[in-house]
């Protein structure tokens, strides 16, 4: 049977300690929910981190944060570029939310044309013809490849037909049978410790004690899969979908060997080598790197070059 999904099961725990502090969201607070256990019970559960953090995590291992651009290793591999009127660099495809479909793309030029006619020329997004999807992946990974792993939606009408393409790698930390850890602590001033009005706690001034949940868990694991049916279904040449796979294998290693220090009172740690659940280890950096350089070879006539737009503010 052919396999169509590599997925891991990857036990994590605190680098330090036993407690934890998971992710939150307005008005909700920390994400419990409960799951059915063996014995016909249930256990109370947490989301340690999100499926959209995971993904920004993932794609953050082969970007050079302090020189704003790519790794490397991927150089050769297009992407779009936003850049300001004077030339300063902005964001990019790799930074973006919605990746080619942000706004600072679709509101941008290339070279005194509009970027979303370009892109729009680029995908062959027409409104009196329906691209076939292995067409839009195609376009797609000329302009940048990494969409084909981390997904777009297209939903502005600006694009003919709105294509959307699903994450390939989706990933999420859990932490399993939670308990609450309640502690706090004391916003110091050691300058002003009286009260006095204009001078409260709104303002910043005075000591100002807080209190704080974290947490302590059974098992902290990352969940994570990694579709190849997908990337079988762009149609892509051989080669183009091994890139693919590679590349999304190399940014699991880098994240899991960089550390997981989601927050300040969240560093977690894999806690064994990494293996998927037929036995498959993931295979080390070296490895998938070479895969990777390879891979961007060998797809070499399907690249485009890298794209650069330019927005203007006013």
């Amino acid at each position: 049977m052919t396999t169509t999904r590599q997925l891991f099961t990857i036990p994590l725990r605190p680098a330090i300690g036993d407690r934890f502090q998971p992710t939150g969201f307005p008005n909700l607070g920390a994400a419990v929910f409960d799951r059915p256990v063996a014995d016909g019970g249930w256990e109370r559960c947490l989301l340690v981190e999100s499926e959209q953090s995971m993904a920004n995590r993932l794609e953050a291992t082969l970007w050079d944060h302090p020189n704003l651009r790519p790794i490397e290793l991927i150089s050769r591999l297009p992407h779009i570029r936003i850049v300001d009127p004077e030339g300063k660099f902005l964001t990019s495809s790799r930074l973006e939310a919605h990746r080619i479909a942000s706004a600072y793309v679709r509101e941008g030029s290339v070279d005194g044309v509009k970027a979303v006619d370009v892109i729009n020329g680029r995908l062959g997004l027409d409104s009196d013809r329906q691209r076939a999807p292995h067409e839009i992946a195609a376009g797609l990974f000329a302009l940048d490849p990494m969409v084909l792993i981390h997904g777009v939606f297209m939903s502005h009408k600006s694009f003919p037909g709105q294509p959307k393409v699903a994450r390939t790698i989706t990933a999420f930390v859990e932490a399993h049978d939670v308990r609450e850890a309640y502690g706090g602590g004391v916003k110091k001033d050691s300058v002003f410790t009286g009260q006095q009005a204009g001078r409260g706690s709104s303002e910043g001034y005075g000591m100002v004690p807080f209190d704080r949940i974290e947490w302590t868990a059974r098992e902290i694991v990352a969940n994570v899969d990694l579709d190849l049916q997908q990337v079988a279904s762009y149609g892509l040449p051989r080669e183009a979908g091994d890139l693919l796979i590679a590349l999304a294998r190399l940014e699991l290693r880098y994240l899991l060997e960089g550390g997981l220090r989601f927050r300040t009172a969240c560093d977690l740690v894999v806690d064994g080598d990494p293996v998927d659940h037929d036995g498959n280890p993931l295979p080390v950096a070296s490895e998938l790197e070479a895969a990777v350089s390879e891979g961007i070879k060998a797809s070499a006539g399907l690249l485009g070059p890298v794209l650069t737009v330019t927005w203007n503010k006013g």
